[in-house]
């Protein structure tokens, strides 16, 4: 109870000396938990939206897609912050890791207002490029204008929560998220009913409603940063324009939204494979792949642990002890995921059922969190290292990695073995578990290689 109440407490830690486990312990509690909050929110729009129709649905649902792009970028520039903050902290430079955090910033508030304006005025040509339905078009644009439009607070929640994170101050990012929850499910019926004194604003209120609570949660975020109550401290002299700068965190990006892209897009190759074997699949498929995102949260966690962990410690001139937190990290993931792996083999249609009633969605939902469960101990290992040479400022052989194992791979090895093999829906489980173990083989390699430790950023 007290490393937990340590983990929580908000206080600052030094991750470059003492043991090992301990840093990966204070570390990893926030993160996990970070994780989940990050999840509340798209269950209580669901939730709330589920209220008004399927059309409602759909329409959050398509945005949701366009909005991909904008969390691509959001992911590339946090990652980039992360390896250059922590690089800076582990130096004990904290005007460098300021001045670092402040570019990212800016770069974001630039790259913000690319999407937001064609967002606002275009939401209804994009829903129809989308292929929405006429009435979602009509009914429901503003949703999609109100979230693009405002795409700056999703950038600023996750580039500000880098910089906390890779600061070592996990618990406050860890109170930023609980703040923005708890306003979005508070607002979310109010909005979009019209509780109260509010206006019945539909689907549109779901949009406000979040926005405001992560607009909240990023001023929190920036009072904190700047009222230096962690080891960050901005001021305004860091968001001055220092374009050397910014081209360096662009190019750290660069890796890491190629990274979520390429991953992105092969889910949807994969998807379009399994949609010639009937909807009751692709709905199986589909719920169990939203109980396998939700179970990789902590996992996820603990690998955003090891990227803050070697960034701090190669700052100090500590590969060792970097490599060290990596391994130390990994094990802990893997006896996670192996221990969640056991649980959906033995018992798929449990999880499934929580879901779903329908007995066909059961059965392929079942079979898929079965399957892909056999590569969840490679899957947790291939994570952390993963996440290891971003936090190292390594995102271009992540990239390859990733470009490798789901495009050169998964995607052409699914439609073979579904298609042309016979093995129908099953061919595409099980080129999901072909293509995680070796994208952790690959990694494992290039990681036992040592290249990242002498990563400049």
């Amino acid at each position: 109870m007290k490393h937990i109440s340590a983990a929580l407490s908000g206080k600052n830690h030094d991750f470059t000396s003492g043991s090992i486990r301990r840093a990966v312990f204070l570390l990893s509690i926030p993160m996990v938990l970070e994780m989940g909050m990050e999840s509340i929110f798209a269950i209580a729009d669901i939730y709330f939206v589920d209220k008004l129709g399927s059309e409602a649905i759909a329409a959050v649902g398509i945005t949701e897609s366009l909005i991909t792009i904008v969390y691509a970028i959001a992911v590339g520039l946090s990652m980039a912050a992360t390896a250059m903050v922590a690089r800076r902290i582990g130096e004990n430079n904290p005007e460098a890791a300021a001045k670092a955090g402040g570019q990212a910033i800016i770069t974001g508030l630039f790259l913000s207002l690319l999407i937001a304006i064609p967002g606002f005025f275009y939401s209804k040509e994009l829903l129809e490029l989308m292929g929405a339905s006429a009435y979602i078009t009509e009914n429901y644009s503003g949703y999609t204008a109100i979230m693009l439009s405002t795409n700056l607070v999703i950038m600023l929640l996750f580039i500000n929560n880098a910089m906390l994170r890779s600061a070592g101050d996990a618990a406050l990012s860890l109170r930023v998220l609980i703040v923005a929850n708890l306003l979005n499910i508070i607002l979310d019926p109010c909005l979009i009913f019209g509780l109260g004194p509010f206006p019945e604003l539909g689907v549109k209120g779901a949009a406000i409603a979040t926005s405001i609570g992560r607009g909240t949660a990023v001023v929190y975020q920036l009072y904190l940063l700047f009222g230096g109550r962690g080891k960050i401290k901005l001021s305004l002299k860091h968001l001055i324009p220092d374009f050397s700068l910014v081209r360096r965190l662009l190019k750290l990006s660069v890796g890491t939204v190629g990274q979520f892209i390429i991953a992105t897009s092969s889910w949807i190759g994969l998807i379009r494979i399994l949609s010639e074997f009937g909807s009751d699949v692709v709905a199986g498929y589909t719920v169990g792949i939203r109980i396998l995102i939700f179970v990789l949260l902590p996992s996820l966690g603990i690998s955003n642990a090891a990227s803050a962990l070697v960034g701090q410690n190669l700052g100090a001139d500590k590969p060792d002890r970097a490599e060290k937190s990596v391994w130390l990290t990994a094990k802990i993931n893997v006896i996670y995921m192996g221990l969640i792996g056991i649980l959906f083999i033995l018992f798929p249609d449990i999880w499934v059922s929580l879901l779903t009633s329908d007995p066909e969605v059961i059965r392929y939902g079942a079979e898929s969190i079965h399957t892909m469960s056999f590569g969840f101990i490679a899957y947790g290992l291939g994570m952390v290292l993963v996440h290891a040479f971003n936090g190292a400022g390594d995102t271009m052989s992540p990239m390859a990695i990733n470009f490798l194992c789901f495009w050169m791979l998964e995607i052409p090895l699914a439609y073979f073995l579904a298609i042309y093999s016979g093995w129908g829906q099953s061919g595409v489980f099980w080129s999901i578990v072909i293509a995680e173990t070796l994208m952790t083989l690959i990694a494992l390699i290039l990681f036992r290689k040592g290249k990242w430790k002498l990563k400049k950023v």
